[in-house]
């Protein structure tokens, strides 16, 4: 008895050191979970549509309930059972793995260095580039572009400007409205729709046809570059547009899309005139297929949001994806979402430096009515460019107002009184550059916004801000450009004070030393050439608000009008007009296309007529019973 007693105290023993031993290891596995769960790569995998902040809530207090009930059991002995039954497992995996738990981190470390997926990458990304002054600036401008995918869909934020219920009033009534095509469209055949970032697909769109998709070209300077590549079934596509295109058939452009749904040319040309006769939901319904099959063709390897892709515009298939863009973002910006165009703006300005479609002049913009501040002087400050950001007219202005806000922003900030960061100018110093810098900017924002106090009236009558023109045909055109897309911004009373300040101060400047003037005149001609105009290619209507309308002269620009083609020239040649062109015919709808007949009957010289009309066109044409 004495032997078994001993071995049975020996064995309780063994038993107590293994338990501890376990718990301990149990203690170190949560804590490498809970260290492993902050740089969890799934994350990555995050389309924005939930709350980060709620999941991490939730599982912070799972994982607290979990050991509480682990330590409760522990202590009471509650399942001696399942005691037994996990420590035979943990003594076979002991066994077959052979190692310790150091072993296993170091395989995880490893794997996450491989994936690139380790928490301080991006600051080992900084690091490492700040040995090069070029490769620095290229990874500062690469971070500042970084686009958070959350803020590019419309939807989300038209829920948090108006709220969720005034969102779901709005679409139950446009789905009231558009209910019957989209359940016909629901008999005829239902397919999945892939989510996209870039807009919300609807479920009426057609399947993606897979007529183009995208090739990768290179790798240079640490940025992957990429070309759109069309199939032959949209290049035939192609062929059938221009064909259409070259008379001004839109039927021809209609039909075009019913056999190539994401043909991007006819779906832009539907999207301009739905635009030009008023139907602005039909015309962003258009750009979104666009946007829809032109993510839907990107190349696995196509990491746009990152900044570090580049899609350059002097390719011939990626410019319609530039446009699209441009056209997508004026779209949002006319609905109020601003800061999903800011996300879109930086996303043009990533994919070419080059600022083809001019998105460097109204990313200010966007940043000013987003309230993003801080990001605009960040941003021109790390912006790698030929010239200093703040050299042009947009950009001398704005920062000037950005400090404005966030000047009122530092009181409030802190509790604490905190020493002001004297590096930085003041608004009233930016504000007085900008004026001695672009003084014509001033005569132009006083007529365009309009600023109607007697006292602009006095500072216009000053010789240094009389004229509208700097004879500089690039910087006369960016100035018409700023003028016309930010000058809504300068109807706060803050900024017009601001603005009336800076303009007593230059005048007092200038009359106590006349060569100033001279100093700032010598910067512009430095700053931009004299001899052409590098920006002729960017039109100042693109960075405007209104919504052009289309005088019914010109709608043969989209489509051939029978009454231009005979009505007019019959008028003209019958001396004075007396013979007038008769009404149209009544168009037959039997065996006509659906969405032909849609496009058509918005034309207005379209006549389909109605039952009476038909009946007596019919009555008129039948013989009588005489013959």
């Amino acid at each position: 008895m004495s032997g078994r007693l001993l071995k049975k105290v020996l064995q309780e023993h063994e038993d107590s050191k293994l338990q501890k031993h376990h718990e301990e290891e149990e203690e170190e596995d949560e804590e490498e979970s809970g260290a492993r769960s902050s740089i969890n790569p799934f994350d990555l995998l995050n389309d924005g549509d939930e709350d980060p902040e709620e999941i991490d809530d939730e599982t912070i207090a799972e994982k607290k309930n979990e050991d509480a009930d682990h330590q409760s059991s522990v202590a009471d002995h509650v399942q001696p059972v399942s005691k037994n039954k996990s420590k035979k497992k943990k003594k076979k995996k002991n066994k077959e793995s052979g190692s310790n738990v150091p072993k296993a981190e170091m395989t995880l470390d490893e794997t996450l260095e491989a994936l690139g997926l380790n928490a301080n990458s991006k600051q080992d990304k900084v690091q490492e580039t700040k040995p090069n002054a070029d490769s620095s600036k290229k990874a500062s401008s690469r971070f500042v572009l970084e686009i958070d995918s959350k803020y590019l869909n419309l939807e989300n934020e038209l829920r948090r400007t108006y709220g969720s219920k005034a969102m779901r009033s709005f679409e139950s009534e446009s789905g009231s409205q558009g209910g019957s095509s989209s359940r016909r469209g629901g008999r005829r055949g239902v397919h999945h729709i892939t989510k996209t970032v870039l807009v919300s697909p609807k479920e009426n769109w057609s399947r993606w046809d897979r007529s183009f998709s995208m090739e990768f070209l290179e790798t240079k300077d640490g940025n992957n570059y990429f070309r759109y590549t069309h199939s032959s079934s949209y290049e035939q596509a192609q062929r059938a547009f221009q064909a259409a295109q070259a008379i001004h058939d839109l039927n021809g452009v209609a039909s075009v899309l019913i056999h190539n749904p994401y043909h991007i040319e006819s779906l832009i040309t539907m999207a301009d005139y739905f635009k030009f006769v008023g139907e602005n939901d039909m015309a962003a319904d258009s750009i979104g297929k666009c946007l829809y099959g032109l993510e839907r063709a990107w190349h696995p390897m196509f990491t746009p949001f990152q900044g570090n892709c580049r899609l350059e515009f002097n390719h011939d298939e990626n410019k319609l994806f530039f446009k699209t863009l441009f056209t997508h973002m004026r779209n949002m910006d006319r609905r109020g979402c601003h800061r999903s165009a800011l996300e879109v703006c930086k996303l043009l300005l990533s994919l070419d430096t080059s600022n083809p479609v001019g998105a460097l002049f109204c990313v200010d913009y966007f940043a000013l009515r987003a309230e993003e501040y801080a990001w605009l002087e960040q941003f021109s400050e790390e912006y790698r460019n030929d010239n200093s950001l703040w050299l042009f007219p947009n950009f001398s202005y704005s920062l000037a107002i950005a400090r404005v806000y966030l000047e009122k922003m530092e009181p409030t900030s802190s509790s604490e009184a905190t020493p002001r960061d004297t590096s930085k100018q003041s608004s009233l110093d930016l504000m007085t550059q900008a004026l001695k810098l672009h003084p014509t900017v001033l005569n132009k924002l006083v007529e365009k916004v309009p600023l109607k106090d007697q006292a602009w009236t006095k500072i216009l009558k000053h010789s240094y801000f009389r004229s509208d023109e700097s004879k500089i045909p690039s910087l006369d055109h960016l100035i018409k450009i700023y003028v016309e897309r930010n000058y809504l911004i300068w109807r706060l009373p803050d900024v017009q004070k601001l603005l009336r300040s800076a303009a007593d101060l230059v005048i007092e400047s200038l009359e106590q030393d006349g060569t100033e003037a001279e100093s700032w005149l010598c910067v512009r001609l430095e700053a931009f050439s004299s001899e052409n105009n590098q920006y002729s290619h960017l039109s100042t209507h693109d960075f405007s608000d209104s919504m052009p309308t289309l005088p019914p002269d010109n709608l043969q620009n989209f489509v051939a009008d029978p009454r231009m083609v005979g009505g007019e020239q019959m008028a003209e040649g019958g001396g004075r007009g007396q013979h007038q062109a008769p009404p149209p015919r009544p168009r037959d709808l039997a065996n006509r296309s659906p969405l032909a007949v849609l496009i058509e009957s918005i034309l207005p010289w379209a006549n389909f007529g109605d039952g009476e009309d038909e009946i007596a066109h019919d009555a008129h044409h039948q013989p009588d019973n005489n013959g």
